[in-house]
């Protein structure tokens, strides 16, 4: 296991030590512009650290004590980074509030975690006041998007809580415990309810070491994020390596690459749904304009596909690098070697973390290339969820991830599925991801997702999901293409992995992090099938049977 030093400070002590160290030195900038300041959206580490002050100081005031939860929208602009870093500042727990939620999710999020104080763009702050007679702990919506002053209902404006501290002495980093809840953050919920992971500055001042460590970040690094929304990961471990970050909220993804040109970027963070449209896009048709200064492509929140990663590489002439976490890890605990990725697996783990693979049902550890699930301990790993402990945490500290993989003898990780997603035929475990990976190989199709359909002979077969690129044919040659594209599959696919039955879709329903909505899409089946099995239909473990596409449509 690799060493890891990090220092013994809260997580906000990280950016005062940036700004003590590079007062002068580029933090963030939002967005295009000329040069590197590119406008108002752009800070210095000195000049971050002084909003963050700011704000630590208006929330002392108005909290009136110490362990407050403050719900802070992570939108991907500069002021988010100070009200982060200022909620810790002032004593109090940072709440991540994702602001592409709706009433439901909003509600359960500041309702779970008791948000007081919330600073979240115009749109999430009008939601959050609509809720305000279901929210009685909220007492203060501040509106992190309104320039000129005007905000919604009795709400305040940034600027105005940056105004009414603009007096305040610089304000020593947090005095909590290290082991205190810093954050709050929110599981993506494709297994369940989101569950509020705790946090701990401990956990997050760790991880932002061992990903500036596991991406090679310093202070000459330039990363560009091309992300819908702003990760604490990418925020803290650039901070930790004194790094400029520069965020790009512009969706087209060859307009990303011309604004890492444009700064010399040397990092570039995206999603995969992001990063392959990028690879498919046609004008993307030379290398990187700006030569050698990008060093790698890092893709993160789910899977890539190798095809595209493959492509990328090539058109990029850089490594395309994958990692794997989840928030209870703060979040990651495996990353490729920019200078070295393996294909296929998402690398070693980070600095300081071990992880093992145990048996299924006997819990025993295995050996190499044995499948089973995922464990990890580090100083990343959460201490419990919101309100209870975290089951999938053992007293000597291994957490159970619920993914299932198996290990190499270097050390590298690989995926195989959810440990809800994987099931099997007959005696044998069939991972959905695989027999999906095989699929959209074809160039015919443009998405998939694959599950697990009950039946009472085999226990369960593969049920396909398939989105065809030639979406506008007619009805009978989309059933023809979808019966080739399962044939040429099922060639490839095991006995066991052999899909047996097919819906057209018109997209695969995926969550704001671009993962299929597995839990939904299981509960579909599993209802689909007992109904056929009620009105005595045949099993499922014939031939594929392909539904019409209103049919499909019902599915999911």
């Amino acid at each position: 296991m690799p060493t890891l030093v990090y220092p013994q400070l809260p997580l906000d002590g990280l950016l005062r030590r940036a700004a003590v160290r590079d007062p002068a030195g580029w933090a963030i900038r939002a967005g295009r512009g000329r040069g590197r300041a590119g406008g108002a959206g752009t800070a210095t580490f000195a000049e971050l650290d002084a909003r963050t002050d700011r704000i630590a100081a208006w929330l002392e005031e108005a909290c009136g004590r110490r362990g407050a939860r403050i719900g802070v929208a992570n939108t991907l602009d500069a002021g988010f980074a100070a009200a982060y870093y200022g909620a810790v500042r002032s004593g109090n727990t940072a709440v991540l509030v994702n602001p592409l939620l709706k009433e439901a999710g909003l509600l359960h999020v500041c309702t779970a975690a008791a948000v007081e104080i919330a600073f979240v763009p115009t749109a999430t702050a009008e939601t959050l006041l609509k809720l305000a007679d279901r929210l009685p702990a909220l007492r203060t919506v501040v509106v992190t998007d309104a320039p000129d002053g005007v905000v919604p209902g009795d709400a305040l404006p940034l600027a105005a809580v940056l105004d009414s501290a603009a007096e305040r002495a610089c304000l020593p980093p947090g005095r909590a415990d290290l082991d205190a809840d810093a954050c709050i953050q929110f599981t993506t919920g494709t297994t369940g309810r989101p569950k509020g992971v705790r946090l701990s500055h401990r956990n997050l001042v760790a991880n932002a070491a061992q990903i500036a460590a596991a991406h090679r970040l310093g202070s000459d690094s330039v990363t560009l994020n091309h992300l819908p929304l702003y990760h604490v990961m990418h925020l803290n471990s650039a901070v930790f390596a004194g790094s400029f970050q520069v965020l790009c909220p512009d969706p087209d993804p060859v307009a990303s690459l011309a604004l890492a040109a444009e700064v010399s970027a040397t990092h570039y963070y995206g999603l995969p749904a992001r990063l392959h449209a990028l690879a498919a896009d046609d004008r993307l048709a030379g290398p990187f304009p700006a030569g050698t200064s990008l060093t790698a492509v890092l893709s993160g929140g789910s899977a890539l596909a190798p095809s595209a990663a493959r492509a990328l590489e090539e058109r990029l002439g850089v490594p395309v690098v994958q990692g794997y976490g989840m928030a209870e890890l703060s979040p990651l605990s495996h990353c490729q070697d920019p200078h070295d990725p393996k294909p296929g697996s998402v690398g070693k783990a980070v600095p300081g973390t071990e992880f093992r693979i145990v048996h299924l049902e006997t819990r025993t550890p295995l050996d190499v290339y044995a499948t089973g699930e995922v464990q990890v301990r580090g100083p990343q790993v959460t201490a419990g969820y919101l309100d209870r402990p975290c089951p999938a945490l053992a007293p000597d500290g291994w957490f159970s991830t619920g993914d299932v993989g198996y290990r190499t003898e270097d050390g590298s990780l690989f995926l195989v599925d959810r440990l809800g997603d994987v099931f099997k035929y007959d005696n044998e475990l069939v991972s959905p991801t695989a027999v999906e990976r095989i699929v959209a190989a074809d160039p015919r199709v443009a998405d998939c997702v694959a599950a697990g359909w009950p039946d009472p002979v085999h226990g369960a077969v593969v049920w396909l999901g398939l989105v065809l690129r030639d979406a506008a044919a007619p009805a009978a040659r989309r059933l023809d293409l979808a019966d080739a594209v399962v044939e040429g599959a099922n060639e490839r696919l095991a006995g066991f992995e052999q899909i047996r039955r097919v819906d057209i879709l018109d997209a695969v329903p995926r969550n704001h992090a671009g993962k299929p909505e597995r839990a939904a899409l299981r509960k579909d089946i599993r209802a689909r099938a007992a109904a056929e099995a009620a009105a005595g239909a045949p099993g499922a473990a014939g031939a594929a049977a392909v539904a019409a596409p209103d049919a499909a449509e019902a599915v999911l």
